[in-house]
């Protein structure tokens, strides 16, 4: 009998494993329990843990602790940050959970970054700029490019208007304060680094904290009403502190050399596979390579039946595999865009990971690729 190797896990832009710290912080915190509002000492226990947390980003950000909001995660964040703005510019790449909000769409160069001569003309006609939001995210999440934030912010700051950063794939991938310097209201989440699902945060350096959405409490100071999340809270706090440090020790350089080798593995096999954002500034745990000729709903599936989890674009699309917007707003065509996969490495991620990745990636590709007729096997 055959024995199948165990699953490889490489979904990680999707949501991170919950690091070991993470976990016990949040079974910790389950047992202890306690409300952060009472005022016995379990509570006053449980506010210290939410605190702690409060002030550990406020730190990060160098900004005061009422500055920090916690939310259920960076799609709560997104809203909060935008729903009040009168217009919402966001980039064509952005999350869904962004996109949603958006009045207008601001285009993207080929490498997937905002276009800087674009954005600052439709700046320059804004009447009403103190209405106004423009959304950037920190770190693409299909592709791992990075926005150049400081240079969006420099005009924003010129023209009056506000820049909101959606910085969920730059924990533990970037230095987090400098990748997201000049933004007025950052949003992260938990999942993304390690910590638990459930819990994000809004960070607010610049401008006015933004309205509740909600009513009917006065927790977070007002501003998101609803019992804190403790447990989710402890295990952000622990997660967070781990992929800063795991940053530090250079994990992220760790993860560009294991997504450079398998770039040249594939290459080495399939020279005419595309690398979407190839030399473009980008992370270096985000690989969105193309199978030529290929559906990625049929990589998907045929990477999952031999273990190997990864996905064809951002999981917020619940599940659906369609055409990435992503990869049309960089310029691909719609039939080289339903091509691409996304592997995504994170802090479990070894070098057998890769060798697997790539041994299935060339198999795969024998099996599935169009032959010399043209027919895309994958198509059916």
């Amino acid at each position: 009998m055959t024995v199948r190797p165990p699953p490889i896990y490489l979904d990680h832009n999707a949501t991170t494993p919950i690091r070991p710290e993470a976990r016990a912080a949040l079974v910790a915190a389950l047992d202890t329990g306690g409300n952060p509002s009472s005022v016995h000492g379990v509570g006053r226990g449980a506010r210290a843990t939410v605190e702690r947390c409060r002030r550990r980003v406020a730190g990060v950000f160098d900004v005061a602790a009422d500055r920090v909001t916690f939310v259920s995660g960076a799609t709560e964040g997104n809203a909060l940050a935008l729903a009040g703005a009168k217009t919402v510019l966001a980039g064509a790449t952005e999350h869904d959970s962004v996109a949603a909000w958006a009045h207008e769409t601001l285009p993207v160069s080929a490498a997937g970054t905002i276009d800087i001569d674009r954005l600052a003309a439709r700046l320059a006609t804004m009447t009403d700029p103190g209405a106004v939001v423009v959304s950037a995210m920190a770190v693409n999440n299909e592709t791992g490019v990075i926005n150049p934030i400081g240079e969006i912010a420099a005009l924003c700051r010129e023209a009056g208007v506000r820049l909101h950063c959606d910085a969920a794939q730059a924990v533990g991938r970037l230095d987090l304060a400098g990748a997201v310097a000049g933004a007025d209201i950052v949003t992260l989440s938990g999942h993304k680094f390690g910590g638990p699902p459930g819990i994000g945060v809004v960070v607010v350096p610049g401008g006015p904290v933004p309205a509740a959405r909600m009513r009917g409490g006065g927790q977070e100071g007002g501003r998101r009403p609803g019992t804190e999340n403790l447990p989710a809270i402890a295990g952000f706090h622990a997660g967070f502190d781990a992929a800063l440090a795991a940053f530090e020790a250079g994990d992220a350089e760790r993860l560009g050399v294991l997504r450079d080798r398998a770039v040249s593995a594939i290459r080495s096999a399939v020279p005419e596979a595309i690398v979407a954002g190839e030399g473009a500034s980008g992370v270096g745990n985000t690989l969105c390579v193309s199978m030529p000729g290929v559906k990625a709903e049929t990589q998907v599936m045929a990477f999952d039946l031999e273990g190997v989890a990864l996905s064809a674009g951002s999981a917020c699309s619940s599940g659906k595999v369609r055409t990435s917007p992503v990869l049309l707003a960089m310029g691909f065509d719609a039939d080289t865009a339903g091509t691409f996969i996304r592997v995504s490495l994170g802090w479990t991620t070894t070098e057998a990971d890769i060798d697997r990745l790539v041994d299935v990636w060339r198999r795969l590709h024998a099996r599935l690729a169009p032959g010399e007729n043209g027919v895309v096997r994958g198509a059916a």
